[in-house]
């Protein structure tokens, strides 16, 4: 009896870590830098994956990488928002908000 239980809260915590990548949609509409990666204007979902955030375009499903710091704050942010700086014809991202979550994505400068 008590083995099984252990399993069952070992595959429930295990699942929960599994799901805990949620992706946030964004959309670029110029040219964008986001850190070191160069992003073709579209949508794009960006998710967290250790120190680094994974952008993957919604039409060709192409994935690319970057690094990123992640910080909490101390209230939910209630929009998935993007703070930029225009550079010429390029966007370049210092930021994203997570909607929802108290989470803020800020790349290297």
């Amino acid at each position: 009896m008590k083995k099984t239980f252990v399993i069952g809260v070992v595959l429930s915590l295990s699942s929960v870590v599994f799901a805990g990548q949620k992706a946030y949609d964004v959309i670029f509409s110029a040219p964008t830098t986001v850190g070191s990666v160069k992003l073709a204007p579209g949508q794009y979902s960006v998710k967290v994956d250790g120190s680094n955030a994974v952008f993957t375009n919604s039409q060709n499903a192409k994935s690319v990488s970057t690094p990123v710091k992640v910080e909490s704050g101390t209230k939910k942010y209630q929009y998935t928002a993007v703070d930029s700086t225009k550079e010429g014809e390029t966007e370049k991202i210092n930021a994203i908000e997570l909607g929802g979550s108290t989470t803020k994505l800020e790349f290297a400068k």
